[in-house]
């Protein structure tokens, strides 16, 4: 709880601005309109609050998953276990993940708003389902991210464990985290694409029913593959570094502490 947690919120803080431009070039009303370079930290209450919680609960998912289905590290068998935990984790991340999520989104786009007032209006206008707008695309995103991410990422730490005879040092795996996080993050930008045209679509549009299909359908007509791939290079960019940061982290916080 303690590793993943402390992983989170560095990762989550250092990178908040890379994650504002994605979230703005995605934004249906385009980067300028979205505020462009202004109020590059605008969100960042709702995201310094469920850092801890969010990759504290992945991790916790994560590990118990892979202790119970545990078997012999050679089997080919080993990648499905990384990515059942994977999937579960992220599944229970989201619970808490979602709700900060929209409203940092919605403050990214409108940094003119609190925090505070974007969090009160969403409860008032659209109840508490509002701020689990996008739960079934976010997951739909996270769950075929971690698929890729988790036993990349796992499978790296292997082979440079069994190229150097030894267990893999923090930094290492920060680095396969890194490799591991840009790829993953690059295959899947369209399913992100719609997770924030979801999120940020106005009560009672079509984006706002959730249909993550219907979302796509519609960025594929209007803007074609650049549309599907907005926001890819920082995305990739932040994902990468933030894949090294949050493993890296993580795997040096836990060391520490075990």
């Amino acid at each position: 709880l303690k590793a993943g947690g402390v992983a989170g919120v560095c990762v989550d803080l250092i990178l908040f601005p890379l994650d504002t431009v994605k979230t703005r070039l995605q934004s249906p009303q385009g980067f300028r309109k979205a505020g462009g370079f202004r109020g590059i930290y605008a969100g960042v209450p709702s995201t310094a609050i469920g850092s801890f919680p969010n990759a504290a609960a992945f991790f916790i998912t994560y590990e118990n998953v892979k202790s119970m289905l545990h078997h012999d590290s050679t089997s080919y068998l080993t990648p499905a276990t990384h990515m059942v935990a994977a999937s579960l984790g992220e599944v229970v991340a989201c619970l808490v993940r979602v709700p900060s999520e929209v409203v940092k989104q919605r403050a990214q786009v409108s940094p003119s708003s609190s925090t505070l007032r974007i969090l009160s209006h969403t409860l008032y206008h659209e109840g508490i389902q509002g701020l689990y707008r996008g739960y079934k695309s976010t997951v739909l995103r996270e769950i075929p991210f971690s698929l890729v991410q988790f036993p990349l990422w796992e499978s790296l730490k292997d082979l440079w464990s069994w190229k150097q005879g030894h267990v893999v040092d923090s930094w290492q795996s920060a680095i396969c985290g890194a490799f591991a996080g840009g790829f993953a993050a690059a295959v899947t930008t369209p399913l992100d694409v719609a997770k924030t045209r979801i999120m940020l679509a106005k009560a009672g549009s079509s984006n706002a029913s959730g249909n993550v299909l219907a979302a796509l359908s519609d960025i594929w007509r209007t803007q074609g593959l650049s549309g599907l791939f907005a926001g890819v290079v920082p995305r990739m960019a932040a994902i990468s570094l933030g894949g090294f940061i949050f493993l890296g982290t993580y795997e040096k916080t836990r060391q520490l502490l075990l």
